[in-house]
């Protein structure tokens, strides 16, 4: 009986093994050098470009329109007639459900977010003072509001989360108060009641 014994014909010499191995290590390298290039993406990070966020918000399709006004050092102010004043900044007038509608395709799209958002982006020394006022109403209902400050450089740290209710059209109520010292750090949080608003009335 025959035995047949299978032999591979198929060797490389020590020089094409020699540029075989070079050519792993090049593709190697260039999949390592476009990874350090184009690094993946980091989801959830927010970079806000500020050095405090001051978030205000009431219950999702209120209508009634609640207002932050906030003042800072040197008499800076802002409000909804005055967004941006100095380092600080009101992203959006939020009127209730008065300017959160949109016509789509013969559709009206709602947005139920009641929010506005102060942002400061430096830390000029001196007192912060962030005010709601219940601007106007649509049910004569008392509206809770909520306030988050947050210190977010170098990194996040919440500073006050509380939550404020307005009685009536009209009420103006001091959210928070504080401090900023000529290092840059953060004290004296309170919510001793100081009024803006009146100081702006004829």
């Amino acid at each position: 009986m025959a035995l047949f014994k299978h032999t591979s014909t198929f060797e490389l010499d020590p020089f094409t093994d020699l540029i075989f191995n070079a050519l792993l290590i090049f593709t190697f390298l260039f999949l390592m050098a476009l990874l350090l290039l184009n690094p993946p993406a980091k989801s959830g990070i927010i970079d806000p470009k500020a050095e405090f966020l001051v978030t205000v918000s009431w219950p999702d399709n209120d209508p009634n329109d609640i207002d932050i006004w906030a003042a800072g050092p040197g008499s800076r102010q802002v409000w909804y007639m005055r967004p941006q004043d100095g380092l600080m900044h009101i992203d959006r007038d939020d009127r209730g459900l008065a300017n959160d509608t949109q016509e789509v395709d013969g559709k009206t799209i709602v947005n139920p977010l009641n929010q506005e958002v102060l942002t400061i982006r430096g830390r000029p020394p001196g007192e912060y003072i962030v005010n709601l006022h219940y601007y106007k109403t649509e049910n004569k209902q008392p509206v809770p509001v909520n306030v988050y400050v947050a210190e977010v450089n170098p990194k996040l740290k919440v500073l006050h989360y509380g939550t404020t209710t307005l009685g009536q059209q009209g009420d103006e109520v001091t959210a928070v108060r504080f401090t900023i010292d000529p290092d840059g750090r953060v004290g004296n949080i309170n919510q001793i009641n100081k009024s803006i608003v009146k100081a702006e009335q004829p």
